[in-house]
């Protein structure tokens, strides 16, 4: 069919001002760079690498150390992050798998590892079935993460007998007030039995060195399958006062809960914070949850939690804040800057505010530049304003695909001084394939001695620094 000229015309503008509007409208998905951001590679190669942690000393803010799995693996940095050294001997040797790594520093600038050990999973999901022997460990480290002592530290320890529980997802919080129960630290985690799930705790008041009898901290037990319904995802914080606050989720709630005497009793756990299910189903990875988190303001007045769900249909990451101790908590805020319902997830947030200055800042995976939502960039997130608005900036530029690899269930932030460090895990891009076959000689012999890539991740750090002296 034959078209007059104008009517050509006519299409080619037409055309031309649509491609022009959609240029415009994916460069309006474009953040700015993090101020002064860098990048670091903690593993060189792809491997079983995920669910990152990171802590600053704070009494040595050049002390910064970044743990990851599989299994425990742990670096530091001795000048706020610029360099990173990965230390030795941080895994027990006396257990085929250790992982879910969490640390902190203490009050006396000590840094402590936290993770679960086992030999063999029981059931998939269903953990408690045919457990065998499991447990939660610390490993103490003196001197900022350079070295860690030897022998590491049972918090609870089960055996290999029928019908043991299996103990998961553990969360190290560390009492670094100048209250009367400075100094102690603390552990929850979840306790998968046959026939539920229990959110127990256990606290150490001598440096780590022992720990209690565990406890349980929920107002009932959750499913005994690891999915919607369990108690799982404990997150915890203390405040100038010594009160520990811990919170996690549980029946398509964040669950609320108070210590007012050092971890020896609690207040009863209740629902604060309505979600939709915490665990769901995003394209090319394997499993996802938004577990949330809990920090509090240097003043002690205002308590932050995020998490991530889907109300709005894609996955959003939200923040919810208290002025009241966590009696009542205002309407939750969306933390990324992209338009709602648009179909973009952010997922797998953690949560960090300064102590010394009161910022909030909100580390997580985004896929809003990427129609097909199947790659994401790291963005930080960060609020000087109480947590009633968010900027948005690009931790890192280059979209990735996370599919066909574990991805783990968390990433991790810190922050000091107005300098903020993340830690995530990507998985690598391919290397570019060889399209023309190759020819004999040295080229030939370079494709046969071309080493297949390793499988996995890689765990980055990325440090940006808000403070008047980066200026």
């Amino acid at each position: 069919m034959l078209f007059s000229q104008p009517f050509r015309r006519f299409v080619a503008t037409f055309l031309f001002a649509l491609f022009f509007c959609a240029s415009l409208f994916l460069r309006s998905q474009e953040l700015p760079r993090a101020p002064n951001a860098q990048v670091y590679p903690l593993t060189q190669t792809a491997g079983p690498f995920t669910e990152p942690a990171i802590a600053v000393n704070p009494t040595n803010p050049q002390q910064v150390v970044g743990v990851f799995q599989d299994n425990v693996h742990a670096s530091y940095s001795q000048d706020a992050g610029r360099t990173w050294q990965m230390a030795e001997n941080v895994d027990p040797k006396n257990y085929r798998v250790s992982g879910d790594v969490s640390v902190a520093f203490d009050n006396q600038g000590h840094a402590f590892v936290c993770y679960i050990a086992f030999d063999r999973l029981g059931t998939f999901n269903y953990w408690a079935h045919g457990a065998t022997r499991n447990g939660i460990f610390v490993r103490r480290s003196l001197d900022g993460g350079k070295t860690w002592e030897a022998e590491h530290i049972p918090v609870a320890e089960q055996t290999s007998s029928p019908g043991i529980p299996f103990e998961d997802k553990p969360y190290i919080v560390a009492d670094n007030s100048k209250s009367r129960y400075a100094g102690n630290l603390y552990i929850g985690w979840t306790r998968w039995r046959l026939a539920d799930s229990q959110m127990v705790l256990s606290r150490s008041t001598d440096d780590g060195k022992t720990w209690s009898q565990p406890i349980e901290i929920d107002a009932h037990p959750g499913l005994p399958r690891d999915d919607n319904g369990a108690a799982e995802g404990f997150a915890g914080v203390v405040g100038l006062d010594g009160k520990l606050y811990a919170i996690w989720s549980q029946d398509d709630a964040i669950m609320f809960t108070t210590s007012r005497d050092g971890g020896k009793t609690f207040s009863h756990a209740r629902a604060v914070i309505h979600t939709a299910p915490i665990m769901f189903a995003i394209q090319t990875l394997e499993r996802a949850n938004g577990f949330p988190q809990i920090a509090i303001d240097p003043k002690g007045k205002r308590l932050y939690v995020t998490w991530s769900d889907y109300r709005n249909g894609d996955l959003d990451v939200f923040l919810a804040t208290s002025d009241d101790g966590g009696k009542h908590w205002a309407t939750p805020v969306r933390v990324s800057t992209d338009q709602v319902h648009n179909g973009a997830e952010q997922f797998f947030q953690w949560l960090a505010v300064d102590p010394t200055d009161g910022s909030v800042d909100v580390v997580f995976y985004d896929r809003r530049g990427d129609p097909q939502n199947r790659k994401q960039i790291v963005v930080l997130a960060r609020s000087t304003d109480g947590g009633h608005s968010f900027n948005n900036y690009a931790w890192t530029g280059e979209p990735f695909e996370a599919g066909g690899v574990f991805f783990g269930d968390y990433s991790g932030i810190a922050a000091y001084g107005g300098r903020v460090y993340g830690i995530w895990t990507e998985k690598p891009a391919p290397p570019p394939e060889v399209k023309d076959k190759p020819q004999e000689g040295k080229d030939a012999k370079d494709a046969k001695e071309r080493k297949p890539q390793p499988q996995g991740t890689i765990v980055k750090i990325g440090t940006a620094d808000f403070s008047a002296s980066a200026h």
